[in-house]
């Protein structure tokens, strides 16, 4: 009994610890704001990455001026489009606060190089064909803002380039109201007398993040995941990017980088074979991403590459829906089996009550009553063990120096009785995994961050 009382005191008191934890990461006191200064171009040389024979090459970083730059707003987004390359930069989440109350949003891509984080895409030339954009060429565009209307369901972002041979390029952002996702097109139109091979590439890059919260029980991932059909889902942290650069090929799949309630990940046409990579950059910047097969556009004709980029909170029917296995960037680690059905329970029953802390409770509820007969049964050997304590006494002071005949007449004692002394402990350990889910789950779901 004194026994299972402390695994009680022990588990609930953890429990509580990290619930605090949770709690500070949203309402607790803030650390100062550290100034933070945009990479120009004296910063250092982006490269395009790992992209199969062929060598990855440096592009020197462009000066982000004001000229380069175009805004763009819909009603979940505001960010920034570099002409250079049509790198995507500085996206803040319009309906997710930094802190509670306060009117900072949340930034995923930015461009500070304390915090750097790029959405980069461009075409990869094979061969003797004629360099087409990568993600740090200079493209033209017609207007250097673009807004998302009342009224309107998509806007459109277009940019160009041309060799001044024949050979047109266009570079199309589709963005969609109310949507997280966003749409890629790179078209190649040969006008040109030669054929033209090559391959798309997207990719992110950023340097390793953190929340510089400190907290000591929350250790949720932050790093690069990919998802192929063979391997299913898998998490490389930067020390894994650093030690070695993945190389593989599959159909589909998608590949991303993910922090605390937030996620990024470029998803190629599913019908397509990729090729997934990693690599580490200078300066602690570490590539995650994707290149196609190559592509030969004949003379007179065009092709277009397609592409999407899911870049926005970890929101798992949202993710169900874009991509095969992206809701498992909501990271419950080894109790996933536990922890989906325990957050598919607690979206059930908000959608009812309409509040997520009443929502807990139900939760909680529902798992009480589901383990209640192994429960009934534990309290049920915890009586039978608590009536043998005055024989198990006797026992004690008629065998106490003969350890051997002690131990053998209790369990004689506990055979006739038909008691079981582990019968008190096991149901409480069988709990113990499914609490620490439904902890996960709590400290993963991003609906309920900064939530009444």
């Amino acid at each position: 009994m004194e026994n299972i009382r402390f695994v009680l005191i022990v588990v609930l008191s953890m429990i509580s610890l990290m619930l605090w934890e949770a709690w500070q990461v949203d309402y607790g006191p803030k650390p100062e704001a550290i100034a933070q200064q945009s990479i120009d171009s004296n910063g250092n040389p982006i490269e395009i990455g790992a992209v199969g024979s062929q060598e990855s090459a440096e592009l020197p970083l462009t000066d982000m001026t004001a000229n380069n730059i175009i805004t763009v707003a819909t009603d979940v987004y505001q960010l920034e489009i570099d002409t250079n390359g049509g790198t995507l930069r500085n996206l803040d989440l319009l309906n997710y606060s930094v802190d509670k109350g306060e009117e900072a949003r949340v930034r995923l891509f930015d461009s500070s190089s304390e915090k750097l984080f790029l959405g980069q895409s461009g075409l990869l030339s094979a061969g003797a064909s004629v360099k087409l954009p990568n993600h740090n060429v200079v493209l033209q565009a017609a207007a250097n803002s673009y807004q998302l209307k009342k009224g309107e369901n998509t806007l459109v972002v277009p940019l160009t380039w041309s060799d001044g041979n024949g050979l047109l390029y266009t570079k199309t952002y589709t963005f969609t109201r109310g949507s997280y996702v966003i749409k890629l097109a790179q078209k190649v139109d040969n006008q040109s007398a030669q054929n033209w091979s090559g391959r798309q590439y997207t990719q992110l890059l950023r340097v390793p993040h953190t929340d510089g919260k400190g907290n000591t029980f929350i250790r949720t991932f932050s790093g690069a995941v990919v998802y192929t059909e063979e391997e299913k889902f898998q998490k490389i942290d930067f020390e894994d990017m650093a030690d070695s650069d993945l190389k593989t090929k599959t159909v589909g799949g998608w590949s991303g980088m993910i922090q605390h309630y937030f996620a990024s990940a470029w998803i190629p046409p599913a019908e397509d074979e990729q090729h997934f990579f990693t690599k580490e950059l200078s300066n602690s910047r570490f590539v995650m991403g994707s290149y196609s097969n190559p592509v030969t556009v004949a003379a007179n004709s065009s092709v277009v590459f397609s592409s999407q980029l899911f870049t926005g909170p970890k929101i798992q029917p949202i993710m169900e829906a874009v991509a095969p296995g992206l809701e498992l960037t909501v990271d419950y680690s080894w109790l996933t089996v536990v922890g989906k059905p325990i957050y598919s329970l607690l979206n059930f029953l908000h959608d009812y009550i309409k509040n997520w802390g009443f929502a807990i409770m139900g939760v909680t509820f529902c798992i009480k009553l589901l383990f209640f007969p192994l429960s009934a049964a534990s309290y049920k050997s915890m009586a039978k063990m608590r009536k043998l304590q005055p024989r198990l006494a006797q026992l004690k002071e008629s065998y106490g120096d003969d350890r051997q005949k002690f131990n053998e007449e209790m369990m004689g004692l506990y055979r006739k009785e038909k008691v079981n002394p582990m019968g008190g402990c096991l149901p409480v350990l069988v709990q113990i995994p499914v609490f620490i889910s439904l902890y996960w789950v709590l400290i993963e779901t991003v609906e309920l961050r900064q939530a009444p």
